[in-house]
């Protein structure tokens, strides 16, 4: 198990917390593809993988701003 310290996760984003989002979102992303489109031979946690394309700079994301609801 590969540990990730908070300085390592901020280093991709504007900090450690908005790192550990893009992160959970890439995981759900990564978990709602077929099986069998997955790499074989890794046999590494979703998490894992989601952390360690995020510190590598694999991951692109923007941030959106949330939409006010009109009532």
């Amino acid at each position: 198990m590969r540990v990730f310290t908070p300085a390592e996760v901020a280093t991709g984003t504007e900090s450690k917390y908005l790192g550990v989002l893009v992160a959970a979102k890439y995981t759900r992303e990564l978990n709602s593809l077929p099986r069998e489109t997955l790499p074989l031979g890794e046999e590494k946690k979703l998490t894992t993988r989601a952390l360690e394309a995020l510190t590598s700079g694999q991951i692109e994301y923007r941030l959106v701003k949330k939409r006010r609801r009109e009532d």
